[in-house]
């Protein structure tokens, strides 16, 4: 039995609702980074001077590093059965979670935005007739991605498997083939061509890129069976998003490196047109598509949040028509973004990526050292939505540690907008993350000393005692 906890809240699901394999999850994340935008996030390096060879080592460890926090996000969802970002309130508090869900907001109406225009110009692309900057482009793509979201959960993870079958199969076509015939000047794989700026700018480009999903991993692995285990969910999670940025990063590299002059879009149709003529249409349709997708996931998982806002404001019991009226409110605020800056958001990607990587690592290092380390899993489902529970309204341990471990990365701070002083003193490298982890970590670690943990544990099973 769900119990009232279920009849209320938007976000739990209860034990005896639980389906699904756990290898599903390869090919959401998979065909979740298998789009236009991944391709986007490739080209960094190439751009800032790097060649092509170091370019895709930087992509290599920098979608590492960020699929590995990522992956670890995605493990809580079978434990828990709640979505990403509520599970921040017990670290944040009932209240003071507001914070990362505007964070998370943040991410989904700004990516959704820029696919929005990315869309548009690959629209142009395909059929030159429609502008690159066209408004019924910008707004039937998001109108179709919306309509997905719509549908729920199980439509998504199924859309994804059969789209992943297929980008495996024309990226594998297009990796072979420009391994063996793609001619490249030998300055692109020269070794001595390392240049410390581009590639840390890479790096940490593609971390940022795969760290940006932690915020909803769980929305898509809460629905799974509880005994699935950690290791499985981690590793499966793993390889779809590693495999997935890195095989897209890697395709926009590439096409920078042998067409630097034209844009993302343009350059992945006119370097796929070179194995055979037509081929580079039907890479640049798939990336299109899986650009839809994540664009769905985007509208689902901004729907919650904002679900939760408004839950958080007032308790409010799930509807239909509040998951549609949420949706349309994502949809309504990333369009109006979109239309507004179309002609030159695409131009501002890379610090965008910034931005969210300093916004998202202090939250991502605090609530896994709470899941893995202090609590070590153990949460109670209810007290989660109880204003004046046992997590409290504002948790002063994780908003202090959020802010010290932001703050500490500013000095640290490369964007095209402003540089810290370190950062102009390395020559503009960017290694903010590397600051904010540890210290975020170490803040929230030194704020528990001296936590029961048993105590604690004893509370979450009289409150939990029942629940399904």
């Amino acid at each position: 039995m769900a119990l009232s906890i279920e009849s209320r809240s938007i976000d739990y699901v209860p034990l005896s609702e639980r389906h699904g394999k756990v290898w599903h999850l390869w090919p959401v994340w998979f065909s979740g980074d298998a789009n236009l935008a991944t391709v986007a996030a490739g080209v960094r390096g190439i751009v800032l001077g790097g060649n092509l060879l170091w370019t895709a080592v930087a992509v290599i460890l920098g979608c590492a590093l960020g699929t590995f926090f990522m992956a670890f996000h995605s493990t809580q969802g079978p434990q828990l059965g709640l979505p990403q970002m509520i599970q921040s309130r017990p670290q944040f508090g009932y209240t003071g979670a507001l914070l990362v869900w505007g964070v998370a907001l943040v991410s989904y109406i700004g990516y959704n935005a820029f696919n929005q225009v990315l869309a548009a110009q690959a629209i142009h692309q395909l059929l030159p007739a429609v502008s690159a900057t066209s408004p019924a482009a910008i707004v039937l793509f998001a109108l179709a991605a919306a309509a997905v979201a719509a549908i729920g959960y199980d439509k998504i993870h199924l859309s994804q498997r059969v789209f992943a079958h297929l980008m495996v199969a024309v990226l594998a076509v297009f990796t072979v083939w420009a391994l063996l015939f793609l001619p490249l000047p030998a300055a692109q794989l020269d070794p001595a061509g390392f240049r410390g700026v581009p590639f840390l700018a890479q790096l940490f480009a593609a971390a940022s890129y795969q760290l940006s999903w932690s915020i909803y991993v769980s929305d898509y692995s809460r629905y799974l069976p509880r005994d699935v285990g950690v290791r499985a969910s981690f590793w499966w999670t793993y390889a779809g998003a590693f495999i997935g940025g890195t095989w897209m990063m890697l395709v926009g590299s590439v096409a920078a490196a042998c067409a630097p002059k034209l844009g993302v879009a343009a350059a992945v149709q006119a370097v796929a047109d070179t194995l055979y003529p037509g081929f580079g249409t039907v890479l640049l349709v798939g990336a299109v598509l899986g650009l839809a997708a994540i664009t769905t996931l985007n509208f689902y998982g901004a729907s919650l949040t904002l679900l939760s806002v408004a839950d958080t404001v007032k308790p409010l019991r799930s509807s239909v028509a509040k998951r549609l009226a949420s949706l349309g409110v994502a949809l309504v605020a990333s369009t109006a973004i979109a239309l507004g800056s179309s002609s030159s958001f695409a131009s501002r990607f890379a610090d965008l990526l910034a931005v969210l990587l300093y916004l998202f690592t202090p939250w991502t290092a605090i609530n896994l050292v709470d899941f893995y380390v202090v609590r070590r899993g153990h949460y109670s489902i209810r007290e989660i939505f109880n204003p004046d529970g046992m997590y409290g309204r504002w948790n002063w341990r994780g908003l202090t540690a959020y802010f010290i471990g932001f703050v500490a990365m500013i000095p640290f701070f490369a964007t095209g907008l402003w540089q810290g002083p370190v950062a102009r003193a390395l020559g503009g490298a960017d290694i903010a993350m590397l600051i904010g982890l540890p210290v975020s970590a170490a803040v929230y670690l030194w704020s528990y000393r001296g936590f029961d943990l048993a105590a604690e544990q004893r509370r979450v099973e009289a409150a939990d005692a029942g629940l399904d």
